[in-house]
């Protein structure tokens, strides 16, 4: 035999022998496929004829501190098509068009497009959709759903938020909260056939949605609704842009109320609450909702003004620069360096001593104090009461502190802070920081969740927050709160006193930037009772028209709102008055 013919058959048999192995190999992969993966491609041919369609959780309640559900759900429908189900399209067009109000070119479009699922429209009421599951369409499937609801309309709509049309939290609670109140959405699996068509009688599997859980919160509606009455009263009255008030408990930050008036339909969240401007864009509209939504206690910063000089006589009392008993004079201004600064009583105070010059909210006084204490030492007291970080409030978008740097900081820029002036700050960091003034000195974080609540009524969880020790004494705590008692009592702030309870409060009016144009901010901020508080509130009115001196227009609000949630909140009157 050859050597050619020998290497030919070798090279046959090296081929017979790979292509021995390819078939052994081929078989063990078709007996491993059959005996230990037959469940896995079979699950994958199934999959092949299944059709899956969500079923949405119902979204957790919102609860208020009295038990009251201010934000829940109702029942609506998902209207849909499968192509390749529907027998009679002109029959379905028609009914669809009649029964959801929509034109024939929008319901054609989608009714006769190839897909596996057409969604014709969402949030459809209950009733339309019981209707059309009732005429028996084939090729229209009716599926329950939930929309938000919110039974008190547009009850501290800034605060509670809403949800969009997939039922997530937009702004507000709603969107803080989320993972609490968002559920966990079911499915339902249909079977069909190769064409896509739903088999009769066919099994349908169905993995139930798991609710979501409930939140309770501190804000009191009946608290809430005669907070945002008086608020709308004092817009009206005086013309204002808008008014805000917050109530809140000083002793643990829980916000009780908080009212941003002009508020907006949560029901119908995307309908301007003012006439909307002819001949604007998609833009300027979205632009005009956004400031719609906006909430201004916690999301915009203001020169606070008077209502500051709390912080001011706090720092210096606590620092030892100022006793209650040092004389001061007030010819009705201060030179600081080249700046002549007047005081709001154009002829001056004259001589007064520590007490009376914040009873008389007298510029040259904190200009006096805030000079005593020093850039250095002022900045200390700043950043030691928290006002330069955010107060932690559980709503998006808290703004931040506008202040000087402490380089920057001249006499001048001291002198202008001092009395509440060159620098901005949020209405909820002014009523935190001043509660945790007169409320022992301890700087609390303002919140609205209380604890969360499962299906069953069991709490799974209970919310805590910061505390802050001693931001200053007790006695330094003590000596503010009869200071701006005797504010409400003889001083600036006597239009807040209140025949039986012991009243304490600064007023303020702040002149907006740019100060050519006059507008101003009147606020006032007032505690009770005096002696051991339990309720704190804070009034904010953008451009009052006519007169628009905080203790004029401001003062008596809280003294109103006081009158009528004080006895609610089970404060007694003190018979002897106030001392």
């Amino acid at each position: 035999m050859s050597s050619y013919q020998t290497h030919h058959r070798e090279k046959i048999a090296v081929l017979f022998f790979l292509l021995c192995l390819c078939m052994v190999g081929l078989m063990g992969r078709l007996v491993f496929l059959m005996l230990y993966r037959s469940e896995h491609y079979s699950q994958m041919a199934e999959e092949l004829h299944e059709r899956e369609r969500s079923i949405k959780a119902a979204r957790g309640n919102i609860v208020d501190a009295t038990g009251t559900v201010i934000a829940t759900n109702r029942t609506v429908c998902t209207i849909s098509v499968i192509y390749n189900q529907v027998k009679d399209r002109e029959q379905v067009i028609e009914v669809l068009c009649r029964e959801l109000g929509l034109s024939e070119e929008t319901v054609r479009k989608k009714v006769e497009k190839r897909s596996s699922r057409e969604i014709i429209r969402t949030n459809v009421d209950k009733e339309t959709g019981d209707k059309i599951r009732n005429i028996h369409l084939e090729g229209v499937k009716v599926d329950e759903d939930y929309k938000r609801y919110y039974p008190y309309d547009t009850l501290a709509s800034k605060v509670l938020g809403f949800t969009g049309g997939d039922n997530q939290g937009i702004i507000g609670l709603e969107v803080a909260y989320e993972s609490y109140l968002k559920g966990i959405n079911g499915t339902i699996l249909t079977m069909t056939d190769a064409a896509g068509v739903e088999i009769e009688n066919a099994f349908e599997d169905r993995i139930e949605p798991i609710s979501g859980n409930d939140l309770h919160i501190s804000l009191d509606v009946n608290i809430q609704q005669y907070v945002e009455q008086a608020a709308y009263e004092t817009m009206e009255k005086k013309g204002a842009k808008r008014v805000s008030i917050i109530v809140m408990n000083p002793q643990n930050g829980e916000i009780m109320a908080m009212a941003n008036v002009p508020e907006f339909n949560l029901n119908d969240p995307f309908t301007l609450n003012i006439e909307e401007p002819a001949g604007i864009t998609s833009k300027e509209h979205q632009e005009l909702l956004n400031q719609m939504w906006r909430n201004p206690a916690i999301n915009d910063t203001y020169e606070p003004g008077s209502t500051f000089k709390i912080i001011t006589a706090a720092a210096g009392l606590e620092a030892g620069a100022v006793k209650l008993e040092d004389q001061f004079s007030c010819p009705g201004f201060r030179i600081v360096e080249d700046r002549k600064i007047r005081c709001h009583k154009v002829g001056g105070h004259g001589g007064e001593n520590f007490l009376q010059g914040v009873m008389n909210s007298c510029n040259p006084v904190f200009i006096d104090v805030g000079q005593r204490l020093g850039v250095d030492n002022y900045y200390h007291y700043f950043e030691q009461f928290g006002l330069k970080q955010k107060t932690g409030i559980d709503l998006p978008g808290e703004a931040g502190t506008i202040m000087h740097k402490k380089e920057n900081m001249g006499l001048v820029e001291l002198a202008t802070v001092s009395f509440g002036q060159s620098f901005q700050i949020t209405p909820i960091q002014l009523i935190t920081t001043a509660a945790s003034i007169v409320n022992g000195g301890n700087r609390v974080t303002p919140h609205f969740g209380v604890k969360v609540v499962n299906s069953e009524q069991t709490t799974i969880h209970r919310f805590s927050y910061p505390v802050k020790e001693q931001i200053v004494s007790p006695q330094t705590s003590e000596t503010m709160r009869y200071v701006l008692e005797q504010v409400v009592a003889d001083g600036s702030g006597k239009r807040a006193y209140l025949p039986g309870y012991r009243i304490g409060g600064k007023t303020a009016t702040s002149e907006k930037l740019p100060r050519s144009l006059k507008k101003y901010i009147s606020s006032f901020i007032g505690f009770a009772p005096a002696d051991n508080p339990q309720v704190i509130a804070l009034i904010t009115i953008d451009e009052p028209q006519g007169i628009y001196y905080g203790g004029t227009i401001a003062a008596p609000v809280i003294a109103d709102i006081f009158n009528n949630i004080l006895p609610y909140l089970g404060i007694e009157e003190n018979k002897e008055g106030t001392s």
